[in-house]
């Protein structure tokens, strides 16, 4: 059961994740009947320690030794990472952690001290989209997936960015306490008990921009006549290619197929048309290239993991949708 919980502070946290921990487990809500949590901030640096905003620091009388009665420790992000080392006696207490059966959780960028201490290793991992190569990078074998909003590897639970903190955490208390209090405390906090779809709706641009030296053209021409039927034969004659030829140099320069690539600028402009205009579902479909608004809703779904309607709502509010 969980009941003593620990957040650990690096110098330069981020107070907004740190927030986000309190709130859902360092708050006495016994009134209405929620449990409480022996909570604790510890420092893994001595005190005071600073915040990425000017002028705030934070002080606590923990230090490491109180990790070590916690049934989760939650590691918020910092500045220290991902460019920084972490103390050893650190990533030493997280480890005993997990060897007695403890939880640990990252928010945002604390997943890379739980890489630094080797708990993401053959692991599934989230993160902030930002921060997905760098952690790839650093951490070969961990299994980055960047566009999820939290990964439970029990007893490792990584969250990506900001208020994807309040999901893992919001997750985790379900998993002990049961969906009812997850619920109710969400409730408190006003924020959804449980959101749907994934970090890829977040992102303005997720495939890079690089230089296109022999498809460039076709690339362009391609983004002018999204909403028309385009076939690889149509593409090569552009490039004045063999099909076969074409297909090769295209995934050479974009790192993708022709079709996926496609696809991906056609949902990209569905988000913009969702997000700046009133058309309906079948306008947004037709100026897209998917004809119906049952395709723009089923590739929709599967590239980012959320309806159109639910996008539209997030990104505009409930009187757009």
């Amino acid at each position: 059961m969980l009941k003593n919980v620990a957040a650990v502070l690096l110098d330069q946290v981020h107070p907004f994740e740190l927030g986000v921990v309190c709130e859902v487990f360092g708050l006495d809500r016994s009134d209405e009947g929620l449990p409480v949590y022996d909570f604790a901030t510890v420092s893994a640096e001595g005190t005071p320690l600073r915040t990425h905003v000017p002028g705030l620091t934070f002080s606590t009388p923990y230090g490491l030794e109180r990790l070590e009665e916690a049934d989760l420790i939650v590691v918020p992000a910092s500045d220290a990472a991902p460019s920084c080392d972490f103390p050893p006696a650190l990533l030493d207490a997280l480890n005993r952690a997990v060897d007695r059966g403890a939880r640990v959780l990252s928010v945002c960028s604390g997943v890379f001290v739980l890489g630094a201490a080797g708990l993401l290793d053959g692991r599934r991992c989230a993160v902030h989209w930002r921060h997905a190569e760098e952690l790839a990078r650093r951490f070969p074998r961990a299994v980055v997936e960047p566009d999820v909003l939290y990964v439970d590897e029990d007893p490792v639970i990584t969250s990506a960015g900001t208020a994807a903190g309040i999901d893992a955490c919001l997750h985790i208390v379900r998993k002990e306490q049961g969906p009812q209090v997850a619920n109710r405390i969400a409730r408190r906090m006003v924020v959804p008990p449980h959101r749907d779809g994934g970090q890829a709706q977040y992102i303005e641009r997720p495939l890079p921009t690089s230089p296109c030296d022999t498809v460039g053209e076709v690339l362009a021409w391609m983004e002018r006549h999204l909403d028309q039927e385009i076939t690889v034969e149509q593409l090569a004659a552009r490039a004045h290619m063999s099909p076969r030829t074409f297909a090769r140099r295209f995934q050479q320069e974009t790192g993708t197929t022709p079709y996926r690539w496609l696809l991906r600028q056609r949902v990209l402009l569905a988000q913009e048309l969702l997000e700046a205009t009133d058309e309906t579902m079948d306008a947004i479909a037709s100026r897209t290239g998917f004809g119906t608004a049952a395709a723009l809703r089923h590739q929709f779904i599967r590239t980012l993991g959320t309806t159109p309607n639910a996008y539209r709502r997030a990104f505009r509010g409930p009187r757009a949708a």
